[in-house]
């Protein structure tokens, strides 16, 4: 056996020489044999795919948090949230309601006013025409702006602004003359008596005042102590 090992002719070497191994020994065992590259590998018999070595054997999973998805829920934006959250409560405009009596009271007193003044026939003529404003205010014929409108046309009438009640007088019989036809004719004549009432007032303090300066400046009159 020490002939497949040791190769012949060397008769000299020492004893401890390492041996000279043999090529016919080498050529006999051939060592482990490779596949050719050229050879094909046959599909395996359960028709799943064949992976190759080098994509199975992978490194350790990566450490960490996983990356967050694109299709992770987001939270809603806060302008949205809060308009779905947030609903507008249904609660009833209220209105301050315009009393009967807030516009009649002025309107006799006014009329109180002129009598004395004004012709009786007049005066009675606008007190029938107030007593129909009432009647269809309590019955409930007369809308929400004839009301309001009429709310106004008495403050102005209290604050002598004729040229004012006189107009807003007018846009009624415009807007609602279907409302305001049988009982308008009597204020728009109680605004025009009034004014006149007023315009002698004034004229008549003017001229008490003139009377007086004319009296002051008499000479020999003194006034009395």
């Amino acid at each position: 056996m020490a002939e497949l090992y040791v190769k012949p002719g060397n008769k000299e070497r020492g004893w401890n020489d390492p041996p000279q191994f043999s090529y016919g020994l080498q050529t006999l065992a051939g060592g482990p044999k490779r596949t050719p590259l050229t050879k094909r590998i046959a599909a395996p018999q359960d028709g799943s795919p064949r992976v190759p070595a080098s994509q199975t054997s992978q490194g350790p999973p990566p450490m960490g948090p996983p990356p967050p998805s694109s299709q992770a829920s987001r939270p809603p934006p806060v302008g949205s949230y809060l308009a779905s959250s947030v609903k507008p409560a249904n609660l009833p405009v209220m209105e301050s309601e315009t009393l009967l009596e807030d516009v009649l009271k002025p309107l006799e007193e006014a009329l109180e006013d002129c009598r004395g003044h004004t012709k009786k026939q007049v005066c009675d003529d606008i007190s029938r025409r107030l007593a129909l404003l009432q009647e269809q205010w309590a019955g409930g014929k007369l809308s929400v702006s004839v009301k309001k409108r009429m709310a106004l046309l008495v403050q102005e009438l209290s604050s002598h602004q004729w040229d004012a009640a006189d107009n807003i007088h007018c846009s009624l019989m415009v807007d609602h003359v279907t409302e305001v036809s049988q009982w308008m004719v009597g204020v728009k004549r109680l605004i025009a008596e009034k004014r006149n009432l007023s315009s002698e007032e004034e004229a008549n303090e003017e001229k008490s005042t003139t009377i007086a300066e004319e009296f002051q400046t008499v000479p020999g009159v003194q006034e009395a102590p």
